[in-house]
């Protein structure tokens, strides 16, 4: 198992925007606060839950600047540099690390749908154009309409020197644990879903990119205390413990970011809404989120 490089509990950042769809940098400032002080090793901007495919090249190396700014040495700035043209992935990653980021997040290509040769050469060439930044994998099947399957992952871990980590949220814990125990023993796996965090930490696992550590971010670190200390009791409650607030993020009818946005906005932590094609949190999907808040006392 490798070592957790970024830090056990990574949040994959909501983007603030403003009634007109702009950023607002002052919103940053504050949710990297509030996620600093609420259990978050590190931050992931620009990814999935950032909206990412709505943002302009030139919104994403702002962010990258103004998060990577405020965090300073306080924690890990991993920036989303991944997208689905080699090309300008290289050049949007090699910027990221000018200004200083801790690591990339590359992303399997979205809806080019390419072969285990295709996806190796991508990351590969993302990769060696970095050689100085530290780079993690995502595989998000559900979003990219591709699995990266475990022996293409180990084969970039073995050989590719930057390539030390991978974000899985393929769902499948045999692929997951195939990835743990035949990748170099220094590669860290992350679990890319809030659900299947503590049985990812049983195969193998290092820590989570979290989407709901937003709302309770000091019990998922609190629930990989425990776990590495040896208390599975205590994990295996406080799992449990967080299973309506991950069930009201991630609602069938519609998408992340959208329910966590509205909780967010509710719990006085304003990030407004969210971009096209993305459509805001309906009454009763608000409804949800807001009803786990209460019974988690947060609200």
């Amino acid at each position: 198992m490798g070592s957790a490089i970024f830090g056990q509990v990574l949040t994959a950042m909501v983007t603030p925007f403003d009634s007109t769809g702009a950023i607002m940098d002052e919103k940053v400032i504050q949710l990297v606060e509030h996620l600093l002080a609420n259990g978050s090793d590190g931050i992931v901007v620009c990814g999935t839950t950032g909206e990412s495919p709505t943002l302009t090249h030139a919104e994403k190396l702002h962010l990258f600047r103004l998060v990577k700014q405020t965090v300073g040495k306080r924690g890990s700035v991993i920036a989303g540099t991944g997208g689905n043209d080699t090309a300008s992935s290289i050049l949007l990653t090699q910027e990221a690390a000018e200004i200083g980021v801790d690591g990339a997040l590359l992303v399997v290509p979205p809806y080019n749908k390419p072969s285990m040769e295709g996806l190796y050469r991508h990351f590969r060439a993302i990769a060696e154009s970095v050689p100085a930044l530290p780079c993690m994998l995502y595989n998000v099947p559900g979003r990219t309409a591709q699995n990266m399957d475990a022996p293409t992952t180990v084969r970039l871990a073995n050989e590719v020197p930057n390539i030390v980590a991978t974000k899985e949220a393929s769902g499948n814990l045999a692929q997951c644990a195939e990835i743990a125990g035949s990748a170099p023993s220094d590669f860290a796996l992350y679990s890319g879903d809030d659900p299947l965090t503590l049985p990812m930490l049983a195969v193998g696992g290092v820590g989570v990119v979290s989407v709901v550590s937003h709302l309770v971010g000091k019990d998922v670190k609190a629930m990989h205390t425990a776990y590495f200390g040896g208390d599975l009791a205590l994990a295996s409650h406080l799992n449990y413990k967080m299973l309506s607030i991950v069930k009201a993020c991630f609602q069938p009818t519609t998408p992340s970011p959208v329910p966590l946005k509205a909780g967010l906005n509710a719990l006085g932590l304003e990030v407004g809404g969210v971009r096209l094609p993305l459509a805001e949190a309906n009454e009763k999907e608000s409804a949800i989120i807001l009803e786990a808040l209460r019974g988690y006392g947060l609200l």
